[in-house]
Parts: structure tokens; C-alpha cells; sequence
């Protein structure tokens, strides 16, 4: 056998073998994606997904292709097969729903606001999946009544708001108004900040102290990740500002 031909018999299996590791290894191939997420549905089934991803095309404005309907229940159902390394999410359903299934991946957790159902859900590790079969519940005849009541009244609530601002500026005219005693101005510009960043932004100015990464994560429940990116753009944006305490960064508003 000539050197050539054991030449490439040597290199037979070497390549067969690299080709097995290459294939065995997945976690190698997948990509590692994230989502950070509020999601928003609507009385006609339109869902709005908007947020931080770089899962290709997942935030969408007025889409039904996650809804469908049967009689009077809906199905909602955004299920993405890839694995996250992490994800997020607020998921508010339409005013008057209420829910007879719902299965996610991922741990969540129900809330009321506003006659509403917001599902705050996040996971690790794991493929990105919300089912939710839910229900609208129809506006009873009351309803009608009471927007009857409403324009009954509207005229003498214009009249009375028309008469107080009437000698509002009467009494303006004759005296100088005092100033506002320390009105508090907001905390930063909010402008600009997605949703997470404004939670981080609210939560610092509520408490008024320095808070750690670990601090903000227990408040807000959501994963280490998210805050340490979150915190990031903050700091970009020159709205906090860190300072190393022993092994640990205190995050703070930064002074204006």
C-alpha cells in the first residue's frame, strides 16, 4: 500500500470522529437565544408582542396568527420549539377574561389589574411556550344604563368645572398662588426605557437607597440576566450609577 493511501486512512477516522463530536454537541450548533417580552392581546384576539429578543421576528404589532377562536372561547398559543437561555414576560389579556386552561413553560404567575389578567411568567434553559384558553365575559344590559347616567350627568359636571375654574382664575387675578412645596420630579428620563428598565428606574426611586443587583432581582422576581442587562443600558444612558462596596456594586439614581 502506497503512502498515500495510508495517508488517508489515518484521516478517515480522525474526520469521522470529529464529525460525531460535532453532531452529539447541540448545545455547540443551537444559537443562545433571550426574550425580555410584554405581551398584550385584545377584544378581537390581535396580539401585540413587543420587547428585547434576538429571536428572529417574535415582536409583532396587531397579529392573529397566535389566536383562533371557537364559540365563545379563545386559544392563545405562542409556542417557539428553540431552547432560551432565559426568558421574561407580562402577558395582560383583554378587560373581563377569564381563563379555564392555561399551560407555559417556565414557572408563572396570575395577577388581577384593572378588571384584567396579567400572566407574569420565566424560565430557564427551556423551549418558549404560553397556551391559554380563556373567555370574555359579555357586558350585561346594565352596562348601557349606566353610560345613560353618565351623559345625564356630563352637562352639570361640565357646569361646576367651568364655574371653579372660573374663580380660579378670578382669585389668580387678585393674589399670587404660592409655589408647590418640594415636588418631586420623576425619577430620570423615562423616555426612551423599555419596560424592564422602567421597573429598575421606579423600584430606585421608591426605596431612595442604594440597592444591589441581587436587591432589584428578589423585588422584580426576574432572572439575574435580565437585570445585569438591564442595569447596563441604564448606566449607558448615564440614569444610575454603581459603586463597589467589598464584593458587592450598590446601584443608585444618579444625582441630576
Amino acid at each position: 500500500m502506497g503512502n498515500q493511501a495510508r495517508h488517508y486512512l489515518i484521516l478517515f477516522p480522525v474526520a469521522f470522529l470529529s464529525f460525531f463530536a460535532v453532531l452529539s454537541a447541540p448545545s455547540l450548533l443551537a444559537a443562545d437565544y433571550y426574550a425580555d417580552l410584554t405581551i398584550t392581546v385584545d377584544l378581537s384576539g390581535y396580539v401585540s408582542i413587543q420587547g428585547l429578543t434576538n429571536y428572529p421576528n417574535l415582536t409583532i404589532q396587531n397579529t392573529e396568527q397566535y389566536t383562533s377562536k371557537q364559540q365563545s372561547y379563545w386559544l392563545l398559543n405562542i409556542t417557539k420549539q428553540e431552547t432560551f437561555s432565559e426568558f421574561v414576560y407580562d402577558l395582560a389579556l383583554p378587560k373581563g377574561s377569564s381563563i379555564s386552561f392555561i399551560k407555559s413553560s417556565g414557572s408563572i404567575r396570575i395577577e388581577e389589574n384593572l378588571g384584567g389578567l396579567i400572566i407574569r411568567g420565566f424560565g430557564e434553559n427551556e423551549s418558549f411556550s404560553i397556551l391559554i384558553q380563556y373567555q370574555i365575559e359579555k357586558q350585561d344590559d346594565s352596562f348601557f344604563q349606566e353610560n345613560i347616567v353618565y351623559l345625564i350627568l356630563l352637562p352639570a359636571i361640565l357646569v361646576v368645572a367651568l364655574l371653579i375654574l372660573f374663580f380660579y382664575l378670578k382669585e389668580k387675578k387678585t393674589k399670587k398662588l404660592p409655589q408647590p412645596k418640594d415636588k418631586k420630579e420623576p425619577p430620570g428620563e423615562m423616555n426612551g426605557l423599555n419596560h424592564r428598565q422602567r421597573q429598575i428606574m421606579q423600584l430606585l426611586h421608591e426605596r431612595n437607597i442604594p440597592l444591589t443587583q441581587t436587591d432589584i432581582q428578589k423585588e422584580l422576581q426576574i432572572p439575574k440576566a435580565s437585570v445585569s442587562r438591564n442595569v447596563h443600558g441604564l448606566e449607558r444612558k448615564g440614569l444610575i450609577e454603581k459603586e463597589q462596596i467589598g464584593m458587592s456594586n450598590l446601584i443608585r439614581l444618579k444625582k441630576q
